[in-house]
């Protein structure tokens, strides 16, 4: 990641060029940098609008989701009304929610799945053995995608679920699926990552970034100490398929109060192993 050096702007319409550079795009200014004529910009939008609704757990008006997504009003209106009339959506008002119709869209991935499928009753061995939460993960465009997770208490201020993501490089998760990239894709993660320090502990540059990855890949595990966020630790291993790929990790997270690092490395790291090994015999 570019390291930007801050000095004093010689006039406005440098420091608006500045913050321009740092601007992220929204999901609008995405979807129109798309440009193959294949492209669908009225289903983008569409499921854009499904996603609006994915960190928030009250109903959305038009203006709210057109500010989250940068689309314009009348498109998220007509965004709306056609989920509504499919039985996606339901409106009161001015206020709309998802109905429950919408878990269909993600069910077939789920259920089709062998990873999903398989590691459910192994989440459920770790967590009910060493009693706390495990979870597995796979990278999807940049970021730690939950695909199965047996909770044993809440150690996060926001709930993490099936379908949660997380930023991958500050997480213990995304670290060892970061580690195991070839290293033309790992260089096109860090390209387009925004680094952003979580807590005071996230490491945000790139250059010591690769160093712990590298040593992730040494040692076959990593271990995120309140990076993330204060006062929740977590370990990480990686699951490989039949072809000795690294197709997934799986963890075990926990409030830092409780369990120390090293009680991670002596005591969960080995039931980890274990169980991505014998998850691996099942994945194809």
């Amino acid at each position: 990641m570019k390291n930007l050096i801050k000095q004093a702007p010689e006039s406005g319409a440098a420091e608006n060029a500045d913050q321009q550079e740092e601007r992220e795009l929204t999901i609008a200014e995405q979807i129109d940098a798309l440009t193959d004529p294949s492209f669908m910009t009225s289903l983008a939008r569409g499921l854009a609008v499904v996603q609006a609704f994915s960190d928030s757990r009250k109903p959305q008006t038009i203006a709210q989701i057109s500010q989250k997504t940068g689309i314009p009003r009348a498109a998220v209106r007509r965004c709306l009304f056609t989920l509504q009339q499919l039985g996606y959506v339901d409106a009161e008002l001015n206020n709309f929610s998802l109905r429950p119709k919408v878990l269909t869209l993600g069910y077939s991935y789920l259920s089709s799945t062998p990873l999903t499928v398989s590691s459910q009753p192994y989440l459920n061995a770790i967590s009910r053995d060493l009693g706390e939460s495990c979870s597995i993960a796979v990278l999807d465009d940049g970021e730690v995608l939950y695909v199965a997770r047996s909770a044993a208490s809440r150690v996060m201020s926001v709930a993490l679920n099936t379908g949660s993501r997380l930023p991958a490089y500050c997480t213990s998760l995304g670290r060892v699926m970061l580690a195991y990239l070839p290293p033309d894709q790992l260089d096109a993660y860090f390209a387009r990552a925004r680094l952003r320090p979580m807590t005071e502990k996230t490491v945000t540059n790139q250059k010591r970034l690769r160093e712990l990855l590298a040593g992730v890949r040494q040692d076959g595990y990593a271990i995120n100490d309140e990076e993330l966020e204060l006062g929740l630790r977590s370990i990480a291993v990686p699951v490989r398929g039949a072809s000795g790929q690294v197709v997934a990790a799986l963890n075990i997270g926990a409030q830092a109060a409780r369990v120390s690092v090293e009680r991670m490395r002596e005591q969960f790291l080995p039931v980890l192993l274990r169980g991505a090994q014998e998850l691996s015999v099942l994945l194809p």
